[in-house]
């Protein structure tokens, strides 16, 4: 059974999730010693062992064999619902392959409760663990994701991020998905001190350039603008046709495939073409 648990306020433990730890014969943990803790203020007493990425792999044998021999096992995070960024999917896979039936006790989850407090866009959403912790290996996989916003993909990005990366990770977003965008930093959800800044992504970098945040965060980015995209289509299809085209005629073939004036599409054509002079570009099409 896997079985989600409070991501700060121990309150939200269900009543469900409370009753199918007690009647566990194995509690699987993240680290057994956050559990304790768990346990200790819901009045829970069961066995409990160490399923980390470090082992998990290892133990499957034996607790696939234990299920198969009708033991109850719950598996728990740290924090929140397990397998999203938490170890158990490797035990899980290989417990669907057996046809062992695995049921879940929903319960708190940090990247929805951000969605949901961060006033961005609720669906579609993209929840993507955590950004690689180097800059360069984080910047790639951002611009993975704009070349994919380019093609179409239209969502609120969620991430988990540790705080000492967390300025870091906001200055790549900036610089990757642009100043402008909309995004969310939430920290501490359902904590004493829980937070919520909502900004473009320029200020939430520039924030905590100078202010080192604290405890668990989740970080959002809203959906590009469609004038946005669109701009952005423009000039990927321009700088295309102006290597073939004279400006008037590379305009007047984009104009019909965009869904902009003829006007500002030849405006942002003559644009491109002094920028491709002032770089020193070879000259396009027939004049």
């Amino acid at each position: 059974m896997l079985v989600s648990t409070p991501i700060g306020n121990l309150g939200d433990l269900t009543p469900r999730a409370a009753e199918v730890l007690r009647q566990a014969d194995l509690v699987l943990c993240e680290d057994t010693r956050v559990t304790a803790r768990l346990f200790a203020a819901s009045n829970i007493s069961a066995r409990t062992e160490a399923l980390h990425e470090h082992n998990e792999r290892a133990r499957i044998p034996a607790l696939l064999g234990m299920l198969k021999a009708g033991r109850r096992i719950a598996l728990v995070s740290d924090a929140g619902t397990p397998l999203l960024s938490d170890p158990g999917y490797n035990l899980v896979r290989a417990a669907i392959a057996e046809g062992i039936r695995i049921g879940a006790a929903p319960g708190a989850n940090a990247a929805i409760t951000a969605l949901t407090l961060s006033g961005l866009p609720p669906h579609p959403f993209l929840f993507l663990g955590f950004p690689p912790p180097r800059q360069a290996a984080r910047r790639e996989a951002f611009g993975r994701l704009r070349a994919a916003e380019r093609a179409g993909l239209s969502a609120t990005l969620i991430w988990h991020e540790a705080p000492h990366r967390l300025a870091e990770m906001l200055a790549d977003m900036r610089d990757v998905f642009g100043p402008a965008r909309p995004a969310a930093v939430a920290r501490e959800l359902t904590k004493r001190f829980e937070e919520v800044r909502r900004d473009a992504a320029e200020g939430l970098a520039a924030f905590y350039a100078e202010q080192a945040p604290r405890g668990e965060i989740t970080v959002l980015l809203g959906p590009p603008a469609a004038e946005e995209e669109d701009a952005a289509d423009l000039d990927v299809q321009l700088r295309s046709a102006l290597q073939t085209h004279s400006v008037k005629d590379a305009a007047s073939l984009v104009a019909g495939a965009v869904n902009l004036p003829r006007r500002t599409v030849y405006a942002r054509a003559l644009e491109l073409a002094a920028e491709n002079k002032e770089k020193g570009a070879p000259e396009t099409g027939a004049p």
